[in-house]
Parts: C-alpha cells; structure tokens; sequence
C-alpha cells in the first residue's frame, strides 16, 4: 500500500468535496476546484474523510493512488487556506505594481512589462520589490510564480532579477579573478 496513498484527508468545517464518475469536486470560502481521476484509484467520501484506494496493485496504479491522494489534499487546502509564492525583485530601478488584473514591471527592458493575472490568481505588490502570488490551484500559483521569474532570471553575477523569496542565488566572481 502507498504510505502517502493511504493517508485519509481530513476536510475541514466549510469545505464540500464531491465525488462524481471521473471527476472530483473540492468547494470552499476560497473557490471550486476540479480534478479528473484516473480509472484505476477510488475516492470515497466517509464523514469529514476523503479516502483514496486503488483497484489493482498494478505499477501504475500504484503510482496513481499517491498522486490522486495528494491533488485532492491540495485541492482541499487550497479552498481552505489558499497558497501563496513570494517573489522579491533585486536591482537598480527594478520595481512593480498592480494595475487591475495585471502586474507591471520595470525590469531594465526598453518597455516595462505587463503580465496579466491568470483567473483565480490575486498579486499583491509590497514595497515595489516584492511580489506576493496567492491563489487556491496549487499548480496555477507555482505556474504563475515561474512565469513571473522567467521574464528575468536572477544574474549570478550581480543577483539582479526575480527570484523566489526563498531561493539563494550561487553567485560568480566576475573576469578580473582569473586575470594575471
């Protein structure tokens, strides 16, 4: 048995998960999330539990049952309590702002750079240096947090750009330390 699989997922007081042929539901005070399941993994909802099994013990079952386990824990807890990335802006005249449902950035570029929200994502701007994603879909805030940080990787030279709030940037030593 999966050790992650096998978990039950407690669902907390405000939050509905339902379980229809093919598809799972998760609603809550942050928003409605939906999930397609795999054939091979069951989810059955028993009092304020989630439980996940699967129908055989096949290899890809067996694969299936952890991560259809940990998309549902994440969907209830994105519906609860929401997930968040921070991004911080390093450099010179870099900064950012929120303008309605978009950020706009000045990153050194010619032209300052507008990144549109994606639905159910929220910004929030700090200080013009540091960006707060937060949003209930785990993977459209990670998703949106590296799009934002691919429009200016960090230099490991200088250690301008985006970089996660958490990232530690290896910095190099420039041409003048392999000079004679």
């Amino acid at each position: 048995m999966s050790r992650i699989g096998r978990l039950a997922i407690a669902v907390p007081s405000g939050v509905t998960v339902a379980v229809e042929p093919g598809t799972v539901r998760v609603s809550g005070p942050r928003g409605k999330l939906a999930v397609a399941i795999n054939p091979l993994a069951e989810v059955k909802v028993e009092g304020n539990a989630v439980n996940v099994t699967r129908r055989d013990d096949s290899r890809t079952a067996r694969g299936v049952h952890g991560l259809t386990r940990v998309l549902i824990a994440n969907m209830v807890t994105g519906v609860s309590t929401g997930f968040r990335r921070v991004l911080e802006i390093t450099g010179v005249g870099y900064r950012a702002e929120v303008k309605g449902r978009a950020i706009q950035l000045a990153l050194g570029y010619s032209h300052p750079v507008i990144f549109p929200l994606p639905e159910g994502i929220q910004a929030e701007v700090d200080r013009q240096v540091s960006i707060t994603i937060k949003g209930a879909d785990k993977a459209l805030v990670g998703q949106t947090a590296a799009k934002l940080r691919a429009l200016r990787k960090p230099d490991p030279y200088k250690g301008k750009g985006i970089k996660y709030a958490d990232e530690y940037i290896r910095r190099k030593v420039g041409k003048k330390a392999g000079a004679k």
